[in-house]
């Protein structure tokens, strides 16, 4: 056995770099109109007046990039949804 310091145990360390790959360009239109909004709210409608996919709110929610905010009492099914930081972070990847 050896005394150097460079025989042990090396502690795995995982960074993980956002890189703008990780969004779709649905998800960035989304999640930038948040950033236009008080306290971060998306919006439940595009640009267009349709409904936001819910897959697209899902998978944002899923990767920490939006957080549901509170419950719509006219449309309990529909997932009211506000920026995170961490959402504020990928829209700053260029």
């Amino acid at each position: 056995m050896s005394d150097h310091i460079t025989d042990l145990p090396q502690p795995n360390i995982t960074v993980k770099v956002l890189s703008p790959g990780q969004l779709s360009k649905t998800q960035r239109l989304w999640l930038e109109r948040g950033l236009k909004e008080p306290g971060g709210k998306l919006p439940l409608f595009d640009q267009h007046g349709q409904r936001v996919s819910e897959r697209t709110v899902r998978s944002c929610v899923e990767k920490g990039w939006a957080e549901p905010w509170f419950e719509n009492p006219i449309k309990p099914d529909w997932i009211v949804c506000r920026l995170t930081d961490r959402g504020r972070q990928i829209l700053e990847v260029k």
